[in-house]
């Protein structure tokens, strides 16, 4: 497999680079150089594959020879082992539900094949690798539960102060072991910033071998794919499908854009956000103008200044028209989202998170400007009790709290606060042990 910069077709470089490197050198993401069409045979047999082999066919089809077929389906087996269930919530909407692994978010798929993915590119080396994160909620608690105690690898997580839940916090800054956070007092767009900005640093890569698991890194995406391949096999094919996608950095739509060009028979995508909405509105006027991020209780789609829009440009060769005509967006303010939280609820029994409630918005204003024959499936990217607070204070009601969240209040929380200033961040990395 060989990928292209963002920034200069011309910088080619192999998967393992891609993977180890997260970031070109001219700061351009990764790209495919090609994306390969899955055997027909294959899509149209999606019901007869688990979801390990899906992720396998779906992996080895993108990597060819890069591993072998051994290495490659001990990646899938250990990672996706978990499901990813279609609930159908109204006769014309449904949730696919990507909250059952560790951390009872959707990015568990992508930090846990990851991390197993790392760790075979770099078995027969000495030097640790060092993960650098920017989160603005899930992120964090999914890489910091993929990466616990893997061999060779050290974490280390930066999230904004104040921005993240109280459960997600406790996520990411108890597990103590190779798992490092550091609580910037900024937003989500800082903490991208200075992570980026990290591995353009000399000083740093002299003393770290750096990498990324943010959706910056092809890495993350590439598994995020297979959810959708997933879905379809629970869906109705001869039914229009549509998929609605909560976005922040819009590395899931990203994603689900890979699997439809290998194949997929996905109709079309539903951006769905929240105020932070720079991608629907480039959508709708043609121009992009990234913002600073504005707090919404939807926290970890408050991204201003979205990385994985460059990847999405890249798909439509940088045309507005073919981009808008493939994916439409809508955006919604904190009252809708805690009201469609409510009403959902009330009238279906479905309860959401609060990025899930603005994906079912999405999905229901997009419906009614389309045939019945149209469905449309809602990405619920984490689980409600991660929002317990807001989420019981729409409802009014108390709802249970998994096990694997109720016993992180009884851990300490540790975290190093900083400023949002790169050098604060930098003097911390450089006197490291």
């Amino acid at each position: 497999m060989q990928l292209y910069s963002t920034n200069d077709r011309s910088n080619i470089v192999n998967l393992k680079q891609a993977v180890l490197k997260s970031l070109a050198e001219d700061k351009g993401l990764y790209m495919p150089t090609s994306i390969p069409q899955l055997p027909q045979a294959f899509l149209d047999n999606l019901q007869s594959f688990s979801f390990e082999e899906i992720a396998f066919q779906v992996s080895k089809n993108l990597f060819g020879s890069t591993i072998p077929n051994w290495g490659l389906w001990q990646i899938c087996e250990t990672a996706i082992n978990f499901p990813a269930p279609v609930v159908k919530v109204t006769e014309s909407i449904s949730s696919l539900e990507l909250w059952h692994g560790p951390s009872l978010a959707f990015k568990d798929f992508g930090a846990r094949y990851m991390a197993h993915l790392m760790s075979y590119f770099t078995r027969n080396e000495d030097q640790k690798l060092t993960i650098l994160v920017a989160t603005s909620g899930d992120t964090g608690g999914a890489v910091a539960a993929g990466f616990l105690d893997a061999p060779g690898i050290e974490v280390v997580i930066l999230y904004p102060s104040g921005r993240v839940s109280p459960l997600q916090e406790q996520q990411l800054t108890t597990l103590g072991g190779n798992i490092s956070a550091c609580e910037i007092q900024g937003s989500f767009d800082d903490c991208q910033s200075m992570v980026k900005t990290a591995f353009l640093d000399s000083q740093l890569n002299a003393k770290y071998h750096l990498s990324s698991a943010n959706s910056i890194n092809i890495a993350r995406l590439i598994p995020q794919s297979f959810y959708y391949f997933e879905a379809m096999k629970q869906l109705d094919q001869s039914q229009q499908n549509v998929f609605c996608v909560p976005s922040g950095n819009f590395g899931n739509l990203t994603a689900g854009l890979l699997a439809q060009r290998m194949g997929l028979p996905i109709s079309q995508f539903i951006a769905a956000t929240n105020l932070n909405r720079v991608v629907p509105d480039y959508l709708q006027s043609g121009t992009y103008q990234p913002k600073a991020s504005i707090p919404t209780i939807s926290n970890a789609m408050d991204v201003g200044s979205p990385s994985n829009f460059v990847r999405i440009q890249e798909l439509f060769d940088k045309s507005h028209s073919k981009m808008s005509q493939a994916i439409k967006g809508y955006a919604y303010d904190d009252a809708a989202t805690t009201g469609e939280l409510l009403s959902l609820y009330q009238d279906t029994g479905y309860l959401a998170d609060p990025h899930g409630a603005v994906g079912f918005l999405a999905a229901k204003e997009y419906l009614q400007s389309h045939s019945r024959s149209t469905h449309v499936t809602v990405l619920e990217t984490a689980h409600p009790a991660k929002f317990l607070d807001t989420v019981q204070e729409c409802i009014g009601e108390q709802i249970a709290v998994p096990d694997r969240l109720s016993v992180l209040s009884s851990r300490q929380k540790v975290a190093t606060p900083l400023s949002n200033e790169y050098s604060e961040f930098k003097t911390y990395m450089l006197q490291r042990d």
